[in-house]
């Protein structure tokens, strides 16, 4: 049995339309924090279950049976992620589950200034000490992030950041993808699939590299404006973004300055035995 948490949204609702064209649906279990909103698994055969990170006694009853399970990452900024995903492990543990797959970061680490990278980082060493099998699927940076951190360029022929860095955009269809492709080798009994799993694009251009695709996709120049991250956050603060949120996306930049999201790994493509999407695709959709 598989059972799949977050299938109610993008990406693991992705990877759960994958995984019905491999498997049959009663071999699949979805949970939610409001089943109602898995209607339309349930209808298709797919068993519901309720379960909610914050509600650790849904946890246990929920995953129970599981041979392997995929968990996803909180996308809530304000809440203690950390404390969730244990929550998740440690429910996991007494439930008997064969194997974990959790929808982590390439750039994962105690060190980074982005926010998130570290709560992955933390969830990885709480899954390494709960002893299970477990698999980190370390996505790299989603691609269509870039249609709100890269702004109006079409319009203003300027793509303004506070840092600029390397980071290999990777599209979320293909990361959603390429976790069914591991959960349906792993139910096949191969091996080699365990620990973290850097999954992202071949390229890791930087916002200078994205500002020159986004010319060639406009027809004309658009310059990128690197500006002093403290002006950054007051202009977005004025802008009416809430200044934690700000904050939170300035790690992000940071982070890629820092070099957190260089990395490229060839294993994407080979789990997809295609290309993965590129920058230059999203451009020019």
């Amino acid at each position: 049995m598989i059972v799949i948490t977050g299938a109610t949204g993008a990406l693991n609702g992705a990877t759960t339309e994958h995984l019905l064209a491999r498997f049959p649906a009663d071999e699949l279990v979805v949970v939610a924090r409001d089943p109602e909103r898995a209607r339309g698994f349930a209808e298709r055969g797919v068993t519901v279950r309720l379960g909610d990170y914050a509600r650790p006694e849904t946890l246990e009853p929920a995953f129970r049976g599981a041979d392997q399970l995929l968990l996803v990452s909180s996308s809530d900024p304000t809440a203690d992620a950390v404390a969730l995903h244990t929550a998740a492990v440690d429910a996991a543990v007494r439930a008997g589950v064969g194997h974990v797959l959790y929808t982590s970061h390439q750039g994962a680490s105690p060190a980074t200034p982005f926010r998130p990278g570290r709560d992955h980082a933390a969830t990885e060493v709480a899954l390494e000490r709960s002893g299970l099998a477990w698999t980190s699927l370390r996505n790299g940076f989603y691609a269509h992030s870039l249609g709100w951190m890269t702004g109006d360029w079409r319009a203003t022929g300027r793509i303004t950041v506070p840092a600029d860095g390397p980071v290999s955009w990777t599209a979320r269809e293909d990361a959603a993808e390429a976790a069914a492709v591991v959960i349906t080798r792993l139910a096949a009994g191969e091996t080699g699939l365990d620990g973290p799993l850097v999954l992202t694009a071949d390229e890791a251009p930087t916002f200078a590299d994205v500002a020159s695709l986004a010319s060639t996709a406009a027809g004309r120049e658009v310059e990128l404006v690197v500006v002093d991250p403290q002006e950054w956050l007051a202009a977005q603060v004025s802008a009416g973004r809430p200044e934690p949120v700000a904050r939170f996306t300035l790690g992000m930049y940071e982070a890629a300055a820092q070099g957190f999201f260089a990395e490229t790994s060839p294993v994407l493509g080979e789990l997809l035995g295609r290309r993965p999407s590129t920058v230059r695709d999203v451009l020019a959709a």
